[in-house]
């Protein structure tokens, strides 16, 4: 709670936390909005492969142009101004560069660019989700070796609910529960880029503005960021997912206690001590009553008559056993809120959120009948929508993960809803996402194989 004052201390001892942005899209656009208003934070450089895009990001968030004209790393430093780059390397292997925010999106180049960061002694701040499912595990183990901090991105959902949970266990309730809210109707897993923006219903105008990427966004509606978001949450806090996956049980916030719960007990769940995501819509396409499409949600059962009896005094909402409580933040504010996670990792050395096991997985499922010869065009596109499954039974279906999905060539015909294997497609092993992926694999199976015996 005084993570503001530390910053204050740092920036007055030492000067501002320097800063170094992989990525220049809607989420770095949100936190560069905060970051020019923050004299505790000093954004060093800005990395994208789009120069010009970068420089608009800047110039549409606020920042004066004078502010990141330095032509060089040593300038920007030199002058705390910011400098504009297409070399994410040039930021990685800079010394005074503390803290880095990946934020590309891209699963392959966000493994590579974590693992640079970490060898080079610096924290991470991975908004990356999309590699954090696929091989954080193995990244927070390295990061952990080298005395670096790798963290979730908090204002997006994963750190917020597993901050959520965190609440949970240290007060002492059962976590039955956790989630966020989404627009979902079963059809929108075989939603395309040429689709998504009637689903959304985005205008011409802002469209224009250049924020908004179709597969990102489709991606967002079919499932796919969902499942990879899920993923997250388990493997940070050591929920399960269901072996079904996702149910997206269309609910409100006052029903979140008697729903959410096993349905043994009344609720939905196959599985207590699970993730959950809940729809505003229901299957019907009504909306449902005070939903929670943007906001992020724990249920909890007492442990304790007295609890129960507490949670009736003090008007706390429950199911109708009066045991079952929900905890809920109505919206999250995405990049606007990614320096509390900065300030936790170089004043405080903790994420805000990171995984401590591999629990969930997205696997990658066929959207149509794909044939022999195809290429994958993975999250958010035409080919496969990402499919959250335990990490136990992904492995034993050999299925290929959601992230590996861009680029890979089929060698087999795969029909419509089914996983797409390892079997399936001709995979490139020389990559180094591939290399940390199968390292994950063959730690998890070799594990599960222990405890077995």
């Amino acid at each position: 709670m005084n993570l503001y004052s530390l910053m204050q201390r740092r920036a007055e001892e030492a000067g501002p936390i320097r800063v170094g942005v992989i990525g220049a899209g809607k989420f770095a656009s949100m936190f560069l909005t905060q970051a020019v208003n923050l004299p505790s934070l000093h954004v060093v450089a800005v990395a994208d492969i789009n120069v010009p895009k970068a420089m608009d990001a800047l110039k549409r968030t606020g920042w004066p142009a004078e502010r990141y004209a330095a032509t060089s790393l040593q300038q920007a430093l030199s002058s705390g101004g910011t400098h504009v780059t297409d070399s994410a390397d040039s930021l990685l292997e800079l010394p005074e560069i503390e803290v880095i925010l990946e934020i590309t999106g891209n699963p392959i180049i966000g493994t590579y660019h974590a693992l640079r960061a970490i060898d080079n002694g610096k924290h991470i701040v991975m908004v990356n989700v999309e590699a954090d499912c696929m091989v954080g595990p193995i990244l927070q183990r390295r990061a952990q070796a080298a005395g670096v901090v790798y963290s979730m991105a908090y204002g997006d959902q994963p750190a917020l609910i597993s901050e959520l949970v965190d609440w949970c266990r240290t007060v002492g309730f059962d976590v039955v529960a956790a989630g966020k809210g989404t627009k979902y109707l079963p059809e929108y897993h075989y939603s395309t880029p040429d689709t998504v923006w009637d689903y959304y219903g985005f205008t011409q105008e802002q469209l224009a503005t250049g924020d908004f990427n179709p597969k990102m966004f489709n991606s967002f509606l079919d499932g796919t960021k969902s499942a990879i978001e899920m993923a997250a949450v388990a493997n940070g806090t050591g929920l399960i997912p269901q072996d079904e996956g996702l149910q997206f049980t269309p609910v409100g916030v006052d029903d979140l206690p008697q729903l959410l719960k096993e349905r043994e007990r009344g609720g939905t769940l196959t599985r207590r001590g699970t993730v959950e995501l809940i729809s505003s819509l229901n299957r019907d396409g009504s909306e449902v009553y005070r939903d929670l499409r943007w906001g992020v949600y724990v249920t909890f059962e007492a442990r304790t008559d007295y609890a129960v009896q507490c949670f009736a005094e003090y008007g706390v909402r429950t199911d109708d056993s009066g045991r079952y409580g929900a905890l809920y933040r109505p919206y999250h504010m995405i990049g606007l809120e990614l320096p509390v996670s900065i300030a936790s990792a170089v004043l405080r050395g903790e994420p805000t959120g990171s995984p401590t096991g591999f629990r969930g997985d997205v696997v990658s499922t066929a959207k149509t009948d794909l044939r022999a010869g195809d290429t994958l065009d993975g999250e958010g596109g035409f080919t496969v929508y990402g499919k959250l499954a335990p990490a136990e039974m992904s492995l034993a279906h050999n299925a290929l993960p959601l992230g590996l999905a861009h680029g890979a060539k089929l060698i087999r015909d795969v029909p419509k809803d089914r996983a797409v294997s390892w079997d399936d497609v001709d995979a490139d092993e020389t990559l180094l996402a591939v290399k940390v992926r199968r390292e994950l694999e063959n730690e998890f199976r070799a594990e599960h194989l222990t405890a077995s015996s």
